[in-house]
């Protein structure tokens, strides 16, 4: 049971990391830890396991998948199940802070019960054969100083987990809408960092409020792990030069265009199944952020890869746009 290196990974985003997300970014990584948007147990049991739980192909691993819910029974089920598919690690929301999750007892206001949260990994530990870890916030409501963090902490790594992930904010369950919770409460970053001194034999990663790889290379001074959410995925171009910087790797960052012609086979196999140009390309949206004529590109995908008759052509022609000094690609390439 080997933890995947939690040095770099970009978060689990409800709406966001999808597979194709997924398959985007690991054109410009190919070493940062992947996660699945968030799982509740009830859907895996229940739903479409492969339109859920389904990876587009080998190229995604390292890839954890993360599961919502407190039923420890269903968890440890959803987990075996999500172990079938091939995820290197089963992860545990304990951070969302959403109403539509409460509802459900899942999510952050579970870090009011470490015990059954200790109750639900052990239950998960015992189907499943890779690591369980956990990602949290550093409190809630009223219950949010450091003893009550580590109390936490204590009760949950004594049922086994040895890795977490912890949101630097405090989460209001009460008050605050999801994207009010990613941003009003204050970002305490020194609490993570007393977090790990406390507990040097666990693996503890930061998160929120992360921008760029600078931010990252100082959050590593004091703990394990970083975690980018929104900036790996509004401006997924800085995760080219992940893998030199964390990574030790050898060699030039991926090009932009690089990245766009990674795609190719994975879109022409999507549309050929009946999907849909913009479930892939709108996660490429913020490609060329920054760039000249970025806002072309941009534009244009947006314009026109929604519209029902989109090929392979529409995302060419959007490079074209963007790189009109450079020969375009023709769909046969």
């Amino acid at each position: 049971m080997r933890l995947p290196s939690h040095r770099f990974s970009i978060a689990p985003m409800m709406d966001w990391t999808d597979r194709h997300c997924r398959t985007f970014h690991r054109q410009l990584t190919r070493h940062a830890l992947l996660y699945t948007e968030m799982v509740t147990a009830p859907a895996v049991l229940h739903g479409d396991r492969v339109r859920l739980l389904g990876l587009a192909g080998q190229h995604e691993h390292p890839v954890a998948l993360q599961l919502g819910g407190s039923d420890p029974g269903a968890l440890g089920e959803a987990a075996a199940i999500g172990e079938t598919f091939g995820y290197d690690e089963i992860n545990l929301n304990v951070g969302c802070p959403s109403d539509r999750v409460q509802e459900g007892r899942f999510g952050a206001c579970l870090m009011a019960e470490p015990e059954l949260v200790a109750a639900c990994v052990a239950a998960m530990q015992r189907q499943v054969k890779v690591p369980v870890t956990i990602k949290c916030r550093i409190g809630i409501d009223d219950q949010d100083s450091e003893a009550d963090l580590q109390r936490f902490i204590d009760v949950v790594a004594g049922a086994g987990v040895t890795a977490f992930i912890v949101h630097a904010r405090k989460a209001w369950l009460k008050g605050l809408s999801p994207k009010e919770n990613r941003e009003i409460p204050p970002l305490d970053y020194a609490r993570v960092y007393r977090l790990k001194a406390a507990h040097p034999e666990l693996t503890i990663s930061i998160n929120g409020g992360i921008a760029d790889l600078d931010a990252a290379e100082e959050h590593l001074r004091h703990v394990d792990g970083v975690m980018l959410g929104r900036a790996a995925y509004q401006t997924p171009y800085i995760l080219a030069d992940v893998d030199r910087r964390f990574f030790g790797s050898d060699g030039p960052p991926v090009t932009r265009r690089e990245a766009v012609e990674g795609m190719l086979p994975h879109i022409e196999r999507h549309l050929a199944a009946g999907g849909r140009l913009n479930n892939v390309v709108r996660h490429m949206l913020g490609l060329y952020h920054g760039e000249p004529r970025a806002r072309l590109f941009r534009r244009h995908l947006s314009e026109n890869a929604p519209r029902e008759a989109a090929t392979l052509a529409t995302l060419l022609e959007a490079l074209t746009l963007v790189e009109e000094e450079r020969r375009p690609l023709t769909a046969a390439e």
